[in-house]
């Protein structure tokens, strides 16, 4: 994970998993919209898996 990455899912969670696929993009969008920290810390588990 860069510096930049994490940055810009602190900014614009969706923006920073827009490369993971549209599921990841619309679930950290919905958990933004509730709330901004919900959307950072699942924009920061989804580029922090080893899997994707």
């Amino acid at each position: 994970m860069s510096f930049w990455r994490v940055l810009l899912s602190i900014l614009f969670p969706p923006l920073a998993v827009i490369d993971k696929g549209c599921g990841s993009v619309l679930i950290v969008l919905l958990l933004t919209f509730c709330g901004w920290v919900p959307g950072v810390i699942a924009a920061l588990v989804i580029l922090n898996n080893p899997k994707s």
